[in-house]
């Protein structure tokens, strides 16, 4: 289920704890996440890139319109890939991006922490959920150590996801609440 907590990024208190989609969605467009919750299509477990794109053509051709983004891939992060260590502690590390990052979970779940205006926002994505994280956020990913996600991902240019890192111990300080 998905899930957001609110820290105080000083004194580490808990500000909010929710389930609500609604509530999340509240609380991250506040600081201009985008959070939604969209029907999942019903496929075969490890389902082909191909397959999942054109499962959700209808809604991602009009998220794109809406957006502007340009394309969209699949990626499947899953604990049997021979790099999963030196990609999670990619992930892990406090950094920020030129371009939105986009994900939809098709399969699996993840979460996107986010550290804003001295808060630290860490949203646990399910099956479902899609998050829009803008540009230049200071942000992170954790997929626990034993990930299985299948997210579309959408972009307008790839470039702009070189990740930009931070420097600080944030992402240190705060591990994901749950997942």
């Amino acid at each position: 289920m998905s899930r957001l907590v609110v820290h105080d990024a000083t004194t580490n208190a808990v500000l909010q704890d929710t389930q609500d989609a609604a509530e999340i969605a509240t609380a991250l467009s506040a600081i201009g996440v985008r959070f939604e919750r969209w029907p999942v299509a019903e496929l075969p477990e490890g389902a082909d890139p191909e397959t999942v794109l054109a499962a959700y053509r209808p809604r991602l051709d009009a998220f794109m319109g809406e957006t502007g983004a340009g394309t969209a891939d699949v990626i499947r992060l899953t604990a049997d890939n021979p790099q999963i260590d030196a990609i999670r502690q990619k992930f892990l590390a406090e950094h920020r991006h030129t371009e939105d990052e986009v994900r939809f979970f098709h399969e699996g779940a993840g979460n996107f922490i986010l550290h804003v205006g001295g808060k630290v926002y860490d949203a646990h994505c399910t099956r479902g959920d899609l998050i829009s994280v803008p540009a230049n956020t200071e942000h992170w990913f954790d997929a626990g150590t034993t990930p299985n996600v299948t997210a579309l991902r959408i972009f307008t240019d790839t470039t702009g996801w070189t990740p930009h890192y931070t420097g600080t111990d944030m992402s240190e300080r705060f591990p994901a609440t749950f997942g």
